[in-house]
């Protein structure tokens, strides 16, 4: 897959300087302000709790949580049902927009643009002229592209609100961060799918394990397409191989989230209108 999105040149106002920064929030604000990771597989509601406040709405982070209905992680479920826990848990952009629009009682009101497959898009120039006109972004991004080397690959995808942009530089909270523009372009440009861990898999699989179920009552194609039982066959058969011989990592299954960006403003503004109706980012 090439998963990094294409970056291209606009015209006029994108080379004007200038054109590649703006900020929400300082860092010290960002410091001071943001909300911290609050319960399992809530990153998403952690951004809207964010957002929110960048809006100038107070909500408590457990109404938050409460309207994005985050979903937990099945640890305890045999692996089929495991495996389909881990394709949805958390949230998607979708429950991000309807969690921000119930918790604010109508006041907030997101667009979600998709990065995958490739757009016609310089990403920080883009996010810039968003954030100066005073929308809120949350990206949506697959953590387990772009893994610097020698570091694990991370268990999940995830959200995080953008505060700020600068010449080749995304700053992010929860955690406070500092993304590069091509690792974070080839994060929101990717595939829905998702890496299992092989312990994951194998501490889940026992001998009256049924994977073909997972392909058979799925209405989404993907499980069979994968091919999920073939992976899973192929890790337990690895573990009667010799200990130095190569093993598979990890079992690839479908996704349920996007990755891109959310933009959030206030509904009744302009730029709420503006928001909701832009067009979506062209194919390249």
């Amino acid at each position: 897959m090439e998963a990094e999105c294409e970056q291209v040149h606009g015209g006029g106002g994108e080379e004007e300087a200038g054109a590649d920064e703006a900020m929400l929030w300082s860092f010290q604000e960002a410091v001071e302000r943001q909300t911290l990771q609050i319960g399992a597989s809530a990153c998403g509601a952690t951004a809207v709790v964010d957002v929110l406040k960048a809006l100038g709405v107070d909500v408590a982070p457990e109404e938050a949580d409460r309207c994005v209905q985050t979903r937990p992680r099945r640890n305890e479920s045999p692996l089929p049902d495991y495996l389909l826990s881990r394709s949805e848990a958390g949230a998607t952009h979708s429950q991000l927009i309807q969690g921000a629009q119930e918790a604010s009682e109508g006041k907030v009101a997101g667009r979600f643009f998709h990065f995958h497959p490739r757009r016609r898009v310089r990403l920080i120039p883009w996010l810039a002229r968003w954030i100066r006109k005073g929308a809120v972004p949350v990206a949506t991004m697959n953590m387990q592209l772009a893994v610097p080397e020698g570091e694990e690959v991370p268990d999940a995808w995830h959200h995080q609100l953008v505060f700020g942009v600068a010449p080749h530089a995304v700053f992010m909270t929860n955690p406070l961060d500092v993304g590069s523009e091509e690792e974070v372009h080839q994060r929101l440009c990717s595939e829905s799918v998702l890496l299992i861990r092989r312990e994951d898999v194998l501490q889940r699989l026992t001998p009256d394990c049924c994977l073909s179920s997972l392909s058979e009552s799925q209405s989404d194609p993907r499980w069979k397409a994968l091919d999920i039982e073939g992976q899973v066959r192929q890790m337990a058969l690895e573990e009667e191989q010799e200990p130095d011989r190569p093993k598979l990592a990890h079992i690839t299954i479908p996704a349920a989230y996007s990755s891109g960006i959310t933009l959030f403003a206030l509904r009744g503004s302009q730029l709420g209108h503006q928001l909701l109706h832009a067009p979506e980012l062209p194919l390249l």
